[in-house]
């Protein structure tokens, strides 16, 4: 996945093929949130005006280096992972194996997901630190980078739920439920509380 351009990848996203889906799209968007805030510290680097931060943009740098690597490569994991789930979907409901093989395929198909919301909620102190550390020049991209933040959140959580409510295991499907809300009900309020305070200084009404 992570070969293909822009274009490409839109095209295989706009098909009837099961992959890239939305879990996919998810860590696009939260590799797309950790570039931002790299594009971010990138422009700060260096600067007089924020010097007293500079040991903290050169972390940042570090940190979103990380991000976005680790998103893509769940780009891939996220298709890698559907692919034993999709043929388990094919066994014929009267094979006695079907419900093993089955329930092993949506736990392998809940992790990546579950890693990308576990990826998304770094992104969330850095976007709070730029909003104060970053240059503000670029104080609109903050705000760009909280609510792709807030989508791949969003996006992850609905990519577990889609899985664990297939599961026999309910108890394994509760625990891993509340993981992804308690996440959610973290970190989503944050994105939005960095996205309401660009908003705030940058609107002149």
């Amino acid at each position: 996945m992570n070969n293909l351009t822009i274009k490409q990848f839109m095209e295989n996203l706009s098909t009837e093929a099961p992959v890239p889906g939305g879990g996919g799209a998810s860590a696009l968007v939260g590799s797309v949130s950790a570039a931002l805030c790299s594009m971010v510290a990138s422009l700060t680097n260096g600067k007089k005006k924020y010097a007293e931060f500079q040991c903290d943009i050169e972390r940042i740098l570090k940190e979103t280096s990380v991000i976005i690597n680790n998103m893509q490569s769940l780009i891939n994991k996220d298709a890698e992972v559907f692919e034993p789930l999709s043929k388990a979907y094919g066994i014929p409901k009267d094979d006695p194996t079907r419900n093993e093989v089955l329930e092993q395929a949506l736990r392998l198909a809940c992790s990546a997901p579950m890693e990308i919301l576990l990826e998304a909620c770094k992104i969330v102190p850095i976007l709070e630190e730029l909003t104060i550390k970053g240059s503000k020049i670029a104080l609109s991209d903050v705000g760009v980078a909280a609510t792709m933040c807030q989508s791949a959140i969003q996006g992850g959580v609905l990519n577990v739920y889609i899985n664990t409510r297939l599961m026999k295991d309910r108890a394994f499907a509760q625990k891993t439920d509340e993981q992804a809300k308690k996440i959610c009900m973290e970190y989503i309020p944050r994105c939005e509380k960095v996205y309401k305070f660009v908003e705030e200084h940058l609107t002149t009404i």
